[in-house]
């Protein structure tokens, strides 16, 4: 018995840890961060980003703002889910863990389904990401994954910089979906799902949800789910 568990052990401190900067297949990305389930990682173009500490008001309070607003959505719409943190295995050299998701259950038309062993295979419709700064991986080798794999809108919202992007793919490039004279940008992919970008940006929730609300409200939303039923 003594044997077998020294072997076991020996088996698992061969495994070498995850770490910024690694160039690893998304096999062997995997194989090392099973044996460190209590780290954040992700691989990004065949690049392994391990995550630092985050901090509580540049990225814990406006990723639960998110998670609220995009929850409501979910909670109003049949077929579709949300994923807080989920890892998504979009191609061999890329798999991300985004902050958030919404994809589209299938058969309902969407373009993702759950493996065998309960990941997210292929691109989610909406991803949005919470980013320290304009200099982060997620407007850059990220956002370049996310475009090349089909993530039809991706939302990158930079706390420290007080700016929000919402990139909707159009023709295999991101463009990005302009806020209307009250200030709101809606979805393309999402109808309904609408956005006072201003009032996420300031933490103003109760009008960031009114102005969801009208979105559900509206007849576009309403066909939309007639749709996934």
């Amino acid at each position: 018995m003594a044997a077998s568990v020294e072997h076991g052990l020996n088996n698992s401190a061969s495994i070498p840890p995850l770490e910024s900067g690694d160039r690893l297949t998304r096999h062997e990305f995997e194989r090392r961060y099973t044996a460190m389930p209590n780290k954040k990682a992700e691989l990004i173009e065949g690049v392994v980003y391990v995550a630092s500490p985050l901090r509580f008001r540049s990225h814990g309070l406006p990723h639960g703002n998110l998670i609220i607003w995009l929850g409501n959505y979910k909670v109003s719409t049949p077929g579709v889910e949300l994923g807080d943190n989920a890892t998504v295995r979009l191609d061999l050299d890329n798999e991300p863990q985004p902050d958030v998701l919404l994809l589209i259950e299938k058969p309902a038309r969407g373009q993702t389904y759950i493996s065998e062993d309960d990941y997210i295979e292929g691109a989610p419709e909406l991803v949005a990401e919470v980013a320290a700064s304009s200099a982060s991986i997620d407007l850059h080798d990220k956002k370049r994954a996310y475009r090349r794999n089909g993530v039809q809108e991706y939302i990158v919202w930079q706390t420290l910089e007080n700016k929000l992007d919402w990139f909707c793919l159009q023709n295999g490039e991101y463009l990005p979906l302009v806020a209307d004279a009250d200030g709101v940008i809606k979805s393309r992919v999402f109808p309904g799902l609408w956005l006072a970008v201003t009032s996420l940006i300031t933490g103003d929730m109760t009008k960031v949800l009114a102005v969801l609300q009208q979105g559900l409200n509206s007849q576009e939303h309403a066909k939309f789910v007639e749709c996934l039923a």
